[in-house]
């Protein structure tokens, strides 16, 4: 019997309790004189993945995405999410009690304009929001008529009673073995920066940064090893690090007494102001909470605003960090097709459960004896559960695999030499000949960003396309990006540099992106095939005028051929197929068992010789 131990499966909010929280909110709202408020799906350093405590969104209205937004009024409350939740946000929040509005089609501040009446007086908790939203918030109140004002207790704070306690999670070294350069050497490549953008001093708000600088990990949050921190680093003299001494053992403590400065997190705001009065000061626009720029404000300051210069460094891995990765996938591939060959021998039975699967997918990684974490909750959506792109099962979702059915996979691992994430769409029996079909149009565009070949200075939004043009040939998309970077044993999801319509950052040698094009057909199924991918230095061809950079895949698994209409790939594509089989069979074949190899060496046949 497998057993998950990092993942749960509890049922969100119940919709009754999701009312009975929002009248007591607006009760809270009313006394404190609001006639609505701000929610926001974050913590103060605008992080993905939460710790419990700061699970706001979710308590109120069951919504467990990992973005979204909600405000509450008087008489009416919306929460907005993007289309990577339009269909979860219905099966989890209640429609009675709240509007959902897509937020590309609907922005926030359209939205403000038009539904705010005159007088309004909206509350927003400014540690919550970045600058460049309260900016936005605040613009879009003065056109409605309303105003927009900060408040000092977060409301929901007061009547969510059994609030858990903000996490403690020990903080623990990164060894240079595996980080591949001390954090003596990243500071000063940080100063080095702020020197560059003539700045001061740096905040730090991000907690992969305040990790990736001071080679540190924590536990702060589920499933990546933050710890929740924050830090100042003046371009000359020593660091600040606003840390809870109770995470740091001694060992710990002495080791960053070397770089920094070790203090209580309540001294941060003074540390600010007194660094502020002589110093211009680089806060992070994407990251750095609105309460941080009035801070400095206040205190006379200057503030820089721009992207964090950690973020670029820490996205550029070293050779260390790379090799890291590459090890850390051959160890992750060869306990997914364990998975996958196990998978193919259940499911046809038709006992086979999402929540079995998940358990069994992380037994499989936990018995390479070097899995610290996965990467984030697993999704296995079988059949129509697979069309809901961030879909995460939990008991009362949880189904059956039935032979007949897609069912999608996407998950990852943390291993102390990389993070990685995978998706595997696979099939139950026979598939239907359209999602031969619309399988093989994602496959065509996950081989195009593949074999791409691009100058040096292309952004990720150049390339996007590449994987979406066998899509809209057939007149059908995917709504969300291609591909987000990804951290060193650090966050599944890493800036600044993505594949997508809005990826404006240049993709750098170095830079591991996933590669991850999908087709959902709503109440059916869905498809995504991914895998990672490092930016590398491409062959010139004779001619080339400027440097070229091109992918290295990583992940290292079978991409199901049962699914693929042969007929629709290329020579080319086919050839591309073939040769990265040929590839997972020889990385990953000395690790795996008899059986396993025997399923292995089945389901990478070339598809040339069939």
């Amino acid at each position: 019997m497998f057993e998950a131990r990092f993942q749960t499966f509890d049922d969100p909010v119940s919709l009754g309790e999701s009312a009975q929280r929002l009248q007591a909110l607006r009760a809270e709202l009313s006394r404190r004189g609001f006639d609505g408020f701000v929610v926001p799906r974050g913590d103060r350093h605008q992080n993905e993945t939460v710790p419990p405590s700061e699970e706001r969104l979710a308590w109120l209205s069951g919504f467990t995405g990992s973005a979204g937004l909600a405000i509450v009024l008087r008489d009416s409350a919306s929460i907005f999410v993007d289309g990577r939740y339009l269909l979860q946000v219905r099966d989890q929040v209640d429609t009675n009690a709240f509007r959902v509005e897509h937020s590309v089609d609907t922005p926030l501040s359209e939205w403000m304009e038009r539904h705010l009446a005159a007088g309004t007086k909206l509350g927003y908790d400014p540690w919550l929001h970045t600058v460049e939203s309260v900016e936005k918030m605040r613009r879009a109140c003065e056109t409605a008529g309303a105003t927009l004002t900060p408040v000092t207790n977060n409301p929901i704070d007061a009547v969510w009673t059994d609030r858990p306690p903000p996490p403690l999670g020990p903080i623990v070294l990164h060894a240079l073995r595996h980080a591949g350069e001390d954090a003596a050497a990243k500071l000063g490549r940080v100063r080095a920066e702020l020197d560059k953008i003539r700045a001061g001093a740096l905040v730090v708000s991000d907690p992969q940064a305040i990790a990736w600088t001071f080679n540190i990990r924590g536990s702060d949050v589920a499933h990546t090893p933050l710890p929740l921190a924050f830090g100042l680093i003046p371009k000359e003299g020593r660091a600040f690090l606003y840390v809870d001494g109770r995470k740091l053992t001694n060992a710990v403590r002495d080791a960053l007494e070397n770089l920094a400065d070790i203090r209580s997190p309540d001294r941060f705001a003074d540390d600010l102001r007194a660094l502020a009065a002589r110093s211009t000061i680089r806060i992070d626009q994407a990251t750095a909470a609105d309460a941080i720029a009035t801070i400095i404000a206040e205190a006379g300051g200057k503030v820089s605003r721009g992207p964090d210069p950690i973020a670029l460094l820490k996205a550029v891995k070293n050779t260390t960090e790379i090799n890291g990765a590459r090890e850390a996938h051959r160890r992750d591939g060869a306990a997914v097709v364990r998975f996958l060959a196990w998978f193919d021998r259940e499911a046809p039975k038709g006992k086979l459960t999402e929540i079995e699967a998940v358990a069994a997918l992380e037994s499989f990684r936990r018995e390479t004896g070097h899995l610290k974490d996965i990467s984030f909750d697993t999704i296995a959506g079988a059949g129509p559960n697979g069309a809901i792109v961030h879909y995460r099962v939990t008991r009362k979702t949880n189904r059956k695999i039935s032979p007949g059915e897609l069912c999608l996979i996407d998950s990852g691992g943390q291993y102390e030499e990389g993070t990685t994430d995978i998706t595997r769409t696979l099939t139950v029996g026979q598939p239907t000949a359209e999602m031969r079909e619309r399988f093989t149009r994602v496959l065509k565009g996950h081989i195009a960003i593949a074999r791409a070949i691009f100058p040096e200075g292309t952004t990720g939004a150049q390339l996007d396309s590449f994987a979406r043009q066998s899509l809209w040939e057939a007149g059908i998309d995917f709504d969300h990006g291609t591909g987000h970077g990804v951290g060193s044993y650090l966050s599944v999801h890493e800036g600044p540099a993505r594949i997508a319509k809005l990826g404006t950052t240049s993709l750098k040698r170095g830079m591991i992106l996933s590669n991850e094009p999908g087709y959902y057909k709503t109440g059916q199924y869905g498809i995504r095939i991914e895998n990672l991918v490092l930016v590398v230095e491409a062959a010139a061809p004779p001619g080339a005028e400027k440097p070229l950079n091109a992918f290295e895949t990583l992940t290292l698994a079978p991409i199901d051929r049962r699914l693929i209409a042969r007929d629709m790939l290329s020579a080319v594509e086919t050839a591309w197929l073939d040769r990265y089989h040929a590839r997972v069979v020889s990385s990953l074949s000395p690790l795996v068992d008899a059986e396993t190899n025997a399923w292995l060496a089945e389901a990478t046949a070339p598809l040339s010789s069939a």
